[in-house]
């Protein structure tokens, strides 16, 4: 099993084709259009509520425009497509996206974030542990960061991935309802879907990230861009760095900004924001050998086509 890859790069295509229609700015002027994918409660999507990088590229001649992914592994196949410029995912994502060939370099990377993904059970579920859920239906998407600890997890249980039934599903909300009709047993589900599903049910946790995988998220850029661009990407860290310290000191704040964009209760994004810390870091060898392992298991797994060298798609200058 590996990527859809058919489908998301329809999706890309499909994009791009609805971008380039809604482009009216004279060619040159559009050239100046800095292009981002960001996810629902992320380091960009703070950078986009709070406003301000716009006006830190209007002296550089850029103006911003923002798409909003369901997933990762979307928004990474639109970034291949050419349909944006820069954006985020998790690091299961980034790996999927490379062994598929995406074309896509990493920039940077945030903090770990072991608390913000876990595998779930109902709170009065007979499933007590890991090595409980042989032979359960288990509902997870391909390439998600979830997947990986899901992976990992049956690994520490003595398990083996076949031993499951996954279930798959192709976002956040069809995982939840899933879970909460009964239809699958358990279900991995990242932040701030995992919080908003904690206060909702109160399931029990079979195992977070901790130990097992850092759960970090990546920014990600077209190779070509970047090269062409650095002073615009510079900018754009510069500004993100302001609401990364700001985020670290202010979860409530936080919450009360993002909550009316997304749809989601203050109460929930407090309880992911708590628990992460937002500053971005250059991506050092320990962070490759991160990557590294996770492509390793993937192929191991047979869910990849090849393990890629992760070292190979990290930007070899640092832009923080």
């Amino acid at each position: 099993m590996t990527l859809p890859r058919r489908q998301v790069l329809a999706f890309g295509t499909a994009m791009a084709a609805s971008l380039g229609a809604g482009l009216t700015l004279p060619a040159d002027a559009a050239e100046r259009t800095l292009r981002i994918g960001y996810q629902k409660f992320n380091t960009l999507n703070i950078l986009k509520g709070a406003g301000h990088l716009e006006a830190a590229l209007k002296p550089l001649g850029w103006s911003v425009q923002w798409y909003e992914f369901a997933t990762g592994p979307v928004l990474l196949e639109a970034l291949n497509a050419g349909s944006i410029d820069f954006g985020h995912a998790a690091d299961t994502p980034a790996v999927f996206a490379q062994a598929a060939g995406v074309k896509a370099v990493y920039l940077a990377a945030e903090q770990p974030y072991p608390k913000g993904i876990a595998i779930l059970v109902a709170a009065d579920s007979p499933i007590k542990r890991v090595a409980d859920l042989k032979g359960k239906r288990v509902a997870v998407g391909r390439g998600w960061n979830v997947q990986y600890l899901l992976a990992r997890a049956l690994e520490e249980a003595g398990l083996d991935f076949d031993d499951i039934q996954p279930a798959w599903v192709n976002n956040a909300a069809d995982a939840r309802s899933a879970f909460q009709s009964g239809r699958v047993d358990a279900v991995g589900l990242w932040d701030p879907f995992l919080a908003g599903e904690q206060i909702a049910s109160n399931p029990r946790v079979l195992r977070a990230g901790d130990g097992l995988s850092n759960n970090r998220t990546f920014y990600l850029a077209a190779p070509a861009f970047v090269a062409a661009n650095g002073n615009v990407l510079r900018t754009v860290f510069a500004e993100l760095k302001k609401t990364n310290d700001w985020a670290d000191r202010n979860p409530q704040a936080v919450a009360d900004l993002l909550a009316p964009q997304l749809g989601v209760p203050p109460a929930v994004l407090k309880l992911a924001t708590e628990r992460r810390r937002y500053t971005a870091v250059p991506v050092d060898a320990g962070i490759v050998a991160e990557q590294q392992r996770i492509a390793d298991t993937f192929f191991r797994l047979k869910l990849i086509p090849r393990s890629p060298r992760v070292v190979d798609a990290v930007y070899p200058e640092t832009l923080l």
